[in-house]
């Protein structure tokens, strides 16, 4: 039984991620999410009650994933180059797999800056502890000297601005062509890993 509500609960969940990304929660709808997980309304009320807490329940979730993991794969021991190609890697995975994720964050934030914040909270992240990391990097040596503010604003706006104004770079870059713009956002990590690590690599 509990395997059975696990699973279903998942499925809710991830239809309910696709949804509430591509439509906001403004736009999303009970019945449009039930649709999507193969189960009726009422089923879908028993597991989330309003679509207030089921929008709680995935902004968690995102904020949950995200955040944490590149949080602890900064903090680990590895060298400093390795930690921030896997903190990209880790980020692009998601935008790759919700690529309405950053202008769906955005609307959100502006909709209800409060929520935001309060779920970040929720969940422990804290960005002072990658700035100490970035700071014990130039320390050693690892890379150059630069405000740690400005090492993650710039890494954060290389992954998000090509899925944030996606529709535009489609249209002005590739005219279009979906095969030519999947192949420019599938080159995005090789390509973004690349340029963070030729400008911040300290040299001798």
């Amino acid at each position: 039984m509990n395997t059975q509500k696990d699973t279903t609960e998942d499925k809710i969940l991830e239809a309910a991620t696709d949804v509430f990304v591509q439509k906001g929660m403004e736009g999303a709808r009970m019945q449009e999410i039930a649709n999507a997980a193969g189960i009726n309304k009422a089923l879908l009320h028993y597991y989330f009650r309003s679509k207030d807490k089921l929008f709680d329940a995935i902004f968690s979730k995102i904020v949950g994933f995200a955040f944490p993991k590149i949080s602890q794969i900064l903090q680990s021991d590895q060298p400093f180059q390795a930690k921030i190609e896997k903190a990209i890697d880790t980020y692009l995975d998601l935008l790759l797999k919700h690529p309405y994720l950053p202008g769906f964050i955005l609307k959100e934030v502006n909709r209800d800056p409060s929520m935001f914040f309060k779920l970040v909270m929720k969940h422990g992240f804290d960005v002072e502890p990658i700035f100490q990391v970035i700071r014990e990097a130039m320390d050693r040596g690892e890379l150059i000297r630069m405000k740690p503010e400005h090492l993650l604003v710039n890494v954060i706006s290389l992954c998000v601005f090509p899925f944030a104004a996606k529709p535009v770079i489609g249209f002005v870059a590739f005219k279009e062509d979906p095969k030519a713009i999947q192949a420019f956002f599938e080159e995005r990590k090789q390509e973004v890993k690349q340029f963070v690590i030729r400008a911040i690599q300290a040299h001798d």
